[in-house]
């Protein structure tokens, strides 16, 4: 492919979370563009099916091609797919770095501030970042979890960079 000014990188195995087992919880930041507050996964499971996307780091052409593409298809929005599920995203990043993220890209979506990674390990989805010893992101992932906080749906990446089929998501999403 010319024009490509990157590798494509094998991510190797992951244990990833499984459609089916109960999804792990967690208490994180949870960040728009005004404020943060902590909030467990199970707060938002209570309200009905949440749609958990793991990114990487603010900043990183990963996730800000994500998110345009999640705001653009208008998940979790009126009329939109997954309409009735609350949205969410997650990386290392800190809700400062969220904060404006949101703001810059116009998004209504709020996301997880996770800097140890330590959300990633649970779902079986880190990667460890090249020629940074000790430094790890989530692999881009998506986990559709319904009211009983039971995965209905599971993508991550394999290689890096790796994008999910947001058809196949959103066919997903309908189930929810």
């Amino acid at each position: 492919m010319s024009g490509i000014d990157f590798e494509v990188v094998e991510l190797g195995d992951a244990d990833a979370v499984e459609v089916g087992e109960r999804a792990p919880d967690f208490t994180r930041p949870l960040v728009d563009d005004e404020f943060w507050e902590d909030v467990s996964l199970s707060d938002l499971v209570a309200e009905g099916p949440v749609v958990l996307v793991f990114t990487t780091m603010d900043g990183a052409f990963p996730s800000t091609y994500m998110w345009n593409a999640i705001r653009d298809r208008g998940w979790g929005t009126e009329g939109g797919p997954a309409a009735e599920a609350t949205v969410v995203g997650l990386s290392i990043s800190t809700p400062y770095e969220h904060k404006t993220l949101v703001r810059e890209r116009g998004m209504d979506y709020r996301l997880f501030a996770d800097p140890s990674n330590a959300v990633a390990e649970s779902y079986g989805i880190v990667n460890d970042l090249d020629g940074m010893e000790g430094v790890t992101e989530p692999r881009p992932a998506v986990f559709a979890i319904d009211s009983n906080q039971v995965v209905q749906y599971a993508w991550f990446a394999s290689e890096w960079p790796d994008f999910p089929d947001y058809d196949e998501v959103e066919a997903a999403l309908e189930d929810l």
